[in-house]
């Protein structure tokens, strides 16, 4: 519609002009004594527009002549910044395809043709985050080729020129260049200098993705794993982790965290840092519970621990793996109340329906039968135990019901039982 519009708008001053040239009966008179000249206004109005086009562009042409030396000097100019940022890409390109060497060259010659557009009295506008870049592409290729020298020589350099930075270029260059020397620092196996360069970012730079995931290796690597699973915790809620791999990362953590514990006290105090979450993981809730029996803690205080995971280890099919079904039978086990204590009414009555409620599942009658001999309950311990021993499938807990089955039979002054019993627990031990 508009290129009709114009086209319209042409045809009409087209139109126009025509007329008024075709009907102007003006005439203008020059008087050159002793000469005469008579032209058409028409003809003197074409010869005034003409002269006035000649001298516009004798004027421009001798302003363009008059600006070729400029020109040619700021063609030279562009050609060595073009020079520049190409060595620069040559620099990162080298350095993703593993040249390290040629990484680093294309990278001093970066700074190199920089330098000789500064002496030119050139200065670019981003001459200093240039500069930057380029030293740091030179200590990451330094870095790859184990010379730690002239990598902290780059280094210092980039921190050099990011503290000459504007304020608008300053912080995240510098961001870049600490987080980039905390990684170094943390493939050299120096956790403690990598865990420093990342204490001095920023708190908001420290939640970015790739610094926590920094600290999770720096704290890994140090010893730290309170500080580890914090950060592993933060990663695993913004999804940094398959659910998988977080929830197995995080166990580790927690199970290295336990480990650490020399009294009831800290032990008490890691487990009150623990979400509810990860309370339920059965690797961390059993090993919590073992390690508070194996530091002289209450047995009731490891079966509160361990009473959140008697619902999941009741499912049918069992969603745990098999080690971790063990490792929480084991601490069940371990636990259990004998017939003083204050819930061993409860237990018993847990166990019984869990017993009623799954029949054939072999780790619930162990348990159950273990119960029943703690409670002095001979008969039903054995009945229950007898069931068990031909359904378990791990040696050590077969071995262990056997070995009830034996005192049993001891009790009940059985000997010839007591001694199969006693062999089949030896065999299994052979086995």
């Amino acid at each position: 519609m508009r290129a009709a519009l114009w086209l319209m708008t042409l045809f009409a001053l087209a139109a126009a002009g025509a007329w008024l040239a075709g009907n102007n009966q003006g005439a203008v008179t020059l008087f050159l004594f002793p000469h005469r000249i008579d032209l058409s206004l028409n003809l003197a109005v074409l010869a005034v527009f003409s002269v006035v086009l000649l001298v516009i562009l004798a004027q421009r042409a001798l302003a363009a002549f008059l600006a070729l030396p400029k020109r040619a000097q700021r063609w030279r100019l562009q050609q060595k910044e073009r020079a520049s940022h190409a060595a620069l890409l040559d620099s990162m390109g080298h350095l993703m395809a593993g040249r390290y060497l040629r990484a680093r060259k294309a990278a001093e010659q970066t700074l190199a043709k920089e330098a000789l557009l500064q002496s030119s009295g050139v200065t670019l506008d981003h001459a200093l985050s240039l500069r930057t870049l380029a030293h740091i592409m030179a200590a990451e290729a330094s870095h790859a080729l184990q010379d730690k020298v002239r990598r902290q020589h780059h280094l210092d350099q980039a921190l050099v020129q990011v503290q000459a930075s504007p304020g608008s270029e300053r912080q995240s260059l510098l961001e870049g260049t600490q987080l980039r020397a905390a990684r170094w620092s943390l493939d050299d196996r120096d956790a403690k200098a990598s865990l420093e360069r990342l204490r001095a970012l920023p708190p908001a730079v420290g939640r970015r993705m790739a610094a926590m995931r920094l600290q999770l290796k720096a704290a890994r690597l140090a010893g730290q794993p309170a500080q580890a699973l914090e950060t592993a915790s933060l990663l695993a809620k913004h999804r940094a982790f398959s659910a998988q791999a977080a929830e197995s990362l995080v166990t580790r953590l927690i199970l290295e965290l336990l480990g650490q514990t020399h009294d009831m006290d800290s032990l008490q105090r890691v487990w009150k840092r623990l979400s509810s979450s990860q309370r339920l993981l059965p690797d961390v809730a059993a090993e919590a519970a073992l390690r508070c029996l194996q530091l002289g803690g209450p047995a009731a205080t490891a079966r509160l621990w361990l009473q959140d995971l008697w619902i999941p280890m009741q499912a049918n099919p069992v969603i745990w793996s098999d080690a971790q079904l063990l490792r929480v039978v084991q601490a069940f086990d371990a636990c259990l109340p004998g017939a003083e204590a204050d819930d061993a009414f409860a237990w018993l009555t847990r166990l019984e329906s869990a017993h009623q409620s799954q029949p054939r599942a072999a780790h619930l009658l162990y348990l159950a039968g273990q119960l029943c001999m703690r409670q002095r309950l001979w008969g039903k311990a054995q009945s229950l135990l007898g069931l068990a021993v031909k359904n378990l499938q791990v040696p050590s807990l077969q071995r262990k019901a056997w070995m009830a089955l034996a005192e049993l039979a001891e009790q009940r002054q059985d000997p010839v039982q007591a001694a199969a019993a006693w062999k089949q627990a030896a065999k299994v031990s052979s086995d």
